[in-house]
């Protein structure tokens, strides 16, 4: 479930909205009901298979994960569409304020326009930073270069693997970091399914012990390149790349030119399928 928190913004960005008589109310509370009833319905399936372990199980989480991240997907569709119809008053800002993440680049962006009535509003001085971060890692820009060690403790450089003549995806992740964890069987099957076809990944950890980044990387079955400098936020990634949240991720193309952020759930594998075919 790539977007749970998605749902927890919106309801949030409701509650608010609700006092200026917000005319999305309704389709918003809608969406609202339907992914809390999916996610009741997925905790109390697991709570009679807590590991999982059960073929049926693993089925029907499967699918309310789906369900879910199309919930997802339709609440940050309204939300831009809030934005683009609302660019002349400030029914926007709590949304922005409170979905900047799910958003992305390409929606903070469209979002936050100068010449909007909203875009001086305090309550947007985050998302302006999140911005500001993402145009670190703006698609059309080259690759940045990153030095740190891996897991031998030897020198490696992100140019080993980028701009080598392969698609690869730079994961910013950490053995601590809950939703990169969810995420990991998502790029863990992109992988194997275009490693093949020239498709790579590099995992840039913002861990701090490296025992623990060791041993995430054994459990989870990460078989790719993997770097850091074990400095948590104050890594190196944070700064050259505009980290402030993962996981976090940049696709940079054959050339080592950017070609997309943040890629999860699906919206990874539809990109790649776009690249490669089936």
């Amino acid at each position: 479930m790539k977007k749970l928190l998605a749902i927890v913004l919106l309801a949030t960005c409701g509650m608010v909205a609700h006092a200026q008589d917000d005319p999305y109310r309704e389709q918003l509370d809608l969406l609202d009901m339907q992914g809390e009833a999916l996610i009741k319905q997925c905790r109390e399936l697991m709570e009679k298979d807590p590991n999982g372990s059960q073929p049926m199980t693993k089925k029907m989480v499967a699918r309310y994960s789906a369900m879910v991240d199309s919930i997802s997907d339709e609440q940050v569709k309204l939300i831009r569409r809030i934005i683009r119809e609302n660019k002349t008053n400030k029914i926007p800002v709590p949304y922005i304020k409170d979905a900047a993440y799910a958003l992305g680049y390409d929606g903070l962006k469209e979002a936050l326009d100068p010449a909007a009535a909203y875009y001086n509003d305090p309550a947007l001085d985050k998302a302006k930073q999140l911005l500001a971060s993402y145009a670190k890692r703006e698609p059309g820009k080259p690759f940045q270069e990153l030095t740190m060690k891996d897991m031998n403790d030897c020198d490696v450089t992100l140019s080993q693997w980028v701009g080598r003549g392969q698609y690869v995806l730079v994961d910013f992740w950490a053995s601590w970091c809950g939703p990169c964890r969810r995420e990991m069987p998502n790029v863990i099957e992109n992988y194997e399914r275009y490693h093949s076809k020239g498709f790579n990944v590099v995992g840039v950890s913002f861990d701090q012990k490296k025992e623990a980044w060791m041993a995430a990387v054994q459990q989870m079955g990460m078989r790719w390149p993997q770097m850091s400098d074990l400095k948590g936020w104050k890594c190196a990634a944070a700064a050259t790349y505009g980290i402030s949240s993962i996981p976090a991720s940049i696709l940079v193309d054959p050339q080592g030119k950017i070609v997309a952020v943040d890629l999860r759930g699906r919206a990874l594998g539809e990109k790649l399928k776009e690249i490669y075919g089936e």
